[in-house]
């Protein structure tokens, strides 16, 4: 989500009425801690200003031609910050599936301001509590490695590590042209390493997740990663599903 000091939760509003996008743009410019930067009659157009925008806050129809709001909402829900969202609804047959995707609220038509606000007000909640999260967890990983070099011990900034090899007892660390060598297992390493920003793609492989270009199937249920400097490193079963997901798929 963006950053919402001095300018409130960044919303789109989306639905396929046009009478209805005025009615909530009425009811919003009348809640503090909201502000509307784009409206959306239809899920694709949705989709591209989301990705355009960037909002912390999507007002979602449910029933729309094309993608309707389930499907808006899990395709946002595939980012790695995806915004919160509120569904706007004349159905009450959706409620289930919306609150499975972490819907904020699920809000029936036609909507009534007060309502609306208690709304808005739960996505400023759980805005308040990810950030308290974020700040509680930013120390947990680790950011620096110090390594044995020669007769001294090097201090390897985290982002600096792009690929990270098991050997045996020990781990190899990728680190611009060179590799450094650490006593420490993979498993132990990888419940250290920020999963936003390292993913293990096999039993003796972590890499950087900017690190990783594409991945290609072989076939036969085989994938590779590809990586930035052009070598490609099967990607084992165990570690599959986690690394497509990270990808979309």
């Amino acid at each position: 989500m963006s950053d919402m000091t001095g300018e409130g939760l960044r919303t789109l509003i989306v639905d396929d009425e046009p009478l209805a996008i005025e009615r909530m743009q009425v009811l919003c410019a009348e809640i503090a801690g909201i502000n509307v930067i784009g409206t959306a009659n239809d899920g694709e157009s949705a989709l591209r200003l989301a990705q355009k925008l960037g909002p912390d806050l999507l007002l979602l129809d449910m029933t729309m031609p094309g993608i309707d709001g389930l499907g808006v909402a899990s395709e946002l829900a595939r980012q790695d910050h995806p915004p919160a969202i509120i569904f706007v609804t004349a159905h009450e047959d959706f409620a289930v599936a919306a609150f499975d995707l972490e819907a904020v609220d699920y809000v029936l038509k036609p909507v009534a301001g007060e309502r609306l606000e208690r709304a808005i007000e739960r996505a400023l909640a759980r805005r308040s509590k990810q950030a308290e999260a974020n700040d509680e967890t930013s120390d947990m990983w680790l950011s620096e490695f110090w390594v044995p070099d020669r007769s001294e011990l090097l201090r390897i900034d985290a982002q600096e590590v792009r690929r990270i090899d098991a050997e045996r007892d020990y781990v190899r660390l990728h680190a611009g042209e060179r590799t450094y060598m650490l006593l420490q297992t993979i498993a132990g390493l990888e419940e250290k390493l920020d999963p936003e920003k390292f993913i293990r793609i096999h039993r003796s492989t972590i890499l950087r997740r900017d690190f990783i270009r594409g991945l290609r199937h072989e076939g036969l249920g085989v994938w590779c990663a590809e990586l930035e400097d052009g070598e490609e490193l099967r990607i084992g079963r165990t570690y599959l599903k986690r690394v497509k997901a990270m990808a979309g798929r």
